[in-house]
């Protein structure tokens, strides 16, 4: 996989640190498929019908809290509903919070899962792993990202944050790329050689290593060389692919196209994502934010160095609404949303009381995810919490079954095997989870 990180590092709010902000699986026509998918596809694990679905999972570090934004309780006591009001949508099915009105115009696009839940600590790290692996990390076994499982079947901190590669191993961790998309000068360096380096010059230091290699049979053959020789041809094809610097070439849409998704970096993100899409990447990750200390994002505990519901409704929301609804008015007005999935989750809830400093707090054990396109039926409200938000009263759904649903959409068996740690076949889905079937039904 890709991993674009931005100039700093990302930190919740427990203390670890993050470096992803926009995170690209495996590229098809940019010269990056892998020989997995081949045997996958050869081995009937990839429905051929779903051969060009992607996945963009949108990320919302922090945590937006379900009862200020899409599951609203306005018959609640006033500490449980909070302060905003809900307002119609496209749906005509559900509400969703005002602070949010260019969601509510796409509404017939998109649906909610209001009954999400994770038994994870609520904490971001547990969050993280669950709802992007779907499994929670125990006994020193890190398991792999959904891109990162992608990557491998398809081609296409403190503590493990469940956006690596896992039991997989490090051929498929992301590739780091020190870029942001909002800058005016934004480029991909890592994309491209140092100008001291001519084209020449690459290829001859390509010879050259070919050369000294076949004087090194017996360390080839050692699974260290493999991922040695596996990560310079994902980078050598990356430098030297102009579909690849096309892609990440912003510069290349008309600024009036740049504005409508916000000239900001989430904004810009969802945009690269979508370039990057239409280029052949298989799936991309945007997380929204890169730290929630003295930024301001969904982490809305209410005093410093965090996030009053204020600056969520002035700032976070705002930039967040406008970038989303962008990406999927963009995807299906280029006939590309029935076949790409636009998955947006998070850590986990809010507490359904507003807390003494007028915020709120982590809350795992129920909130909401929304999904659109990728056979995704638009406008649905599945699930429900109860009367103040608080757990699931209908439909619960858990981490795993949310991955599941990402890999239904993008057409794996669910029943597929992974190698596992210590070489041990591992499920590729927890327990036999499945799908949220009332999503494509």
């Amino acid at each position: 996989m890709l991993d674009l990180i931005g100039r700093g590092k990302a930190q919740t709010c427990n203390g670890t640190t993050r470096r992803d902000f926009l995170q690209v699986g495996t590229l098809g026509m940019l010269g990056l498929g892998l020989p997995s998918y081949v045997a996958a596809r050869e081995a009937g694990k990839v429905d051929p019908a779903k051969d060009d679905h992607s996945c963009i999972m949108i990320f919302n570090l922090g945590a937006p809290s379900q009862l200020d934004t899409f599951d609203m309780k306005p018959d609640a006591p006033a500490e449980v509903r909070g302060p905003f009001k809900p307002i119609s949508t496209a749906s005509g099915e559900f509400q969703i919070s005002e602070i949010l009105p260019q969601h509510a115009k796409i509404a017939d696009k998109f649906s909610l899962v209001r009954s999400c839940f994770h038994r994870g600590a609520a904490v971001h790290d547990a969050g993280w792993q669950m709802m992007q692996t779907g499994r929670l990390f125990t006994g020193g076994v890190n398991y792999p990202h959904a891109g990162a499982v992608v990557d491998y079947l398809r081609g296409g901190g403190n503590l493990p944050n469940g956006q690596a590669g896992g039991f997989l191993g490090k051929r498929y961790d992301p590739f780091a790329l020190m870029a942001d998309p909002s800058q005016p000068n934004f480029q991909v360096p890592d994309l491209l050689p140092p100008d001291s380096i001519g084209q020449a010059r690459i290829d001859r230091r390509r010879k050259m290593r070919e050369i000294v290699e076949q004087t090194m049979t017996n360390f080839e053959s050692s699974e260290t060389a493999q991922l040695l020789d596996g990560s310079f041809e994902s980078a050598y094809r990356m430098m030297t692919s102009p579909e690849a610097r096309n892609a990440f070439d912003l510069a290349k849409e008309p600024m009036k196209v740049r504005e409508r998704y916000g000239m900001n970096r989430f904004g810009q993100c969802c945009l690269l994502a979508r370039r990057l899409i239409e280029g052949g990447v298989r799936f991309v990750t945007i997380n929204t934010f890169l730290t929630v200390f003295n930024e301001i994002t969904w982490d809305i505990h209410g005093s410093k160095p965090f996030t009053s519901i204020e600056g969520m409704r002035d700032i976070v929301a705002p930039m967040y609404d406008q970038g989303y609804s962008a990406l999927i008015e963009d995807l299906a007005d280029r006939g590309m949303i029935d076949t790409t999935l636009v998955a947006c989750l998070a850590e986990f809830g809010r507490t359904p009381k507003v807390n003494p400093a007028g915020g709120r707090d982590h809350w795992p054990q129920c909130f909401t995810t929304y999904f659109a396109g990728g056979g995704v039926q638009g406008g649905r409200a599945i699930g429900a919490s109860d009367p103040n938000g608080a757990v699931p009263a209908e439909r619960p759904a858990a981490a795993d079954e949310v991955v599941a649903t990402i890999f239904h959409s993008l057409g794996l068996d669910l029943d597929t095997e992974l190698p596992g740690p210590a070489g041990r076949p591992f499920p590729l889905v927890n327990f036999g989870a499945r799908e949220i079937h009332e999503l494509f039904s």
